[in-house]
């Protein structure tokens, strides 16, 4: 197939795409209208005839960007992510993706759109990393559109979002752990043992209130992760599969923190019976005060109560599953059995947030190295 370029205006050219002949022997073509640089409309060219190489259709429907987002929403979102990310996808289209470009015809949508619309953000006053999640959202969109066969490519791709400087995990202290669950323990807080389990297995928040009795051997001192409970604007507490694929595991607890759950799961039985029908039994290890799921952002406010009482103003219930992993990185584990104890989808994830926390490891594989090429 082959194709030309005729100019048609200052930065306005106009693609002619040749598409063979009909089976009548007429010529058959594609116009495509392209803003912007001779080089620009080159690259498009370029990309549209490797496309039709491939097998990708160039007559497609006269679908708008907010109507392809409709249809990724309902398709591939909704299906595949978590009730808290489909409400912030959402949120982003409705504030700041379709008053932007919604308009748009889906496949003309270009790179300098995708560049004027973030640099407009940004200039609004929105930080790096929301504009990073709006480019996430557009990008995604346009994934799915070519996995559909929609459009020939994906002008997201093109554009480099505003850079998110990552702050590096400072997690707590030791002496200061220890002295926020002494405290929780010592005023036998109902919530103590869900504290101390996040600090000793570095669960997240709702992996910890999503466990069930069922979830736990207490005889081999493990506890398994297969559900989460978060919080949806729109429907209120909800019971979700873990995070990722990898957030599906088990967890090894040491005789300390058995001997804690033990003692809890007492408690909870003579509480159940003193409350008989009151109590409705979801089988939650750590569930509200009637037995329905808590509200995560119960846990949260206990904790950080304890964290200001000892002086820790801006303490966050995360903290404790990065102190967790930054404990076991300092005494010698490896990233890859933090990674899988924390559940993260890969040992790259992990060596991204607390690979700093590790700066004489690289000391000694160097002095190991040496040592062996030594010995020959």
């Amino acid at each position: 197939m082959n194709g030309s370029i005729r100019k048609r205006s200052d930065k306005s050219w106009e693609l002619t795409i040749d598409l063979g002949r009909d089976a009548d022997g007429k010529r058959l073509r594609k116009f495509v209208s392209v803003k912007g640089t001779k080089t620009q409309a080159q690259q498009t060219l370029r990309e549209i005839l490797t496309s039709h190489d491939k097998g990708i259709p160039l007559v497609i429907e006269k679908i708008t960007v907010q109507e392809w987002l409709v249809r990724w929403m309902a398709e591939y979102v909704t299906p595949n992510a978590r009730q808290k990310t489909r409400e912030r996808y959402q949120g982003i289209i409705d504030r700041h993706i379709i008053p932007a470009i919604g308009h748009v015809v889906l496949p003309k949508l270009t790179p300098s759109d995708v560049q004027m619309m973030e640099a407009g953000l940004t200039d609004g006053g929105m930080a790096p990393k929301g504009v990073e999640l709006v480019h996430t959202v557009i990008s995604g969109a346009y994934k799915y559109a070519l996995r559909m066969e929609a459009v020939w490519r994906n002008p997201a791709k093109a554009v480099t979002p505003p850079k998110v400087i990552r702050r590096e995990v400072e997690p707590p202290e030791i002496a200061k752990v220890n002295q926020i669950l002494a405290l929780a323990e010592q005023e036998e807080h109902a919530l103590f043992p869900a504290l101390h389990l996040i600090a000793y297995t570095g669960l997240r928040r709702g992996e910890a209130l999503g466990l069930r009795h069922q979830d736990i051997n207490l005889e081999a001192g493990t506890i398994s992760v297969v559900q989460s409970i978060g919080r949806s604007l729109k429907h209120g507490i909800v019971v979700e599969p873990t995070k990722t694929n990898a957030g599906r595991r088990a967890v090894d607890l040491d005789e300390g923190t058995v001997a804690v759950l033990r003692s809890h799961i007492g408690r909870q039985l003579l509480r159940r019976m003193e409350l008989e029908g009151s109590y409705q039994d979801n089988g939650l290890l750590f569930p509200g005060p009637l037995g329905d799921p808590l509200n995560p952002m119960t846990l949260t406010r206990v904790y950080q109560s304890y964290a200001k009482r000892l002086g820790l103003e801006r303490a966050r219930l995360h903290d404790l599953r990065h102190f967790h992993a930054s404990v076991m990185l300092q005494n010698g584990a490896s990233l890859l059995l933090v990674s899988r104890r924390l559940g993260h989808a890969s040992v790259a994830t992990t060596g991204d947030v607390y690979g700093h926390l590790m700066p004489g490891a690289q000391k000694e594989a160097a002095n190991a190295f040496a040592k062996a090429m030594e010995q020959g």
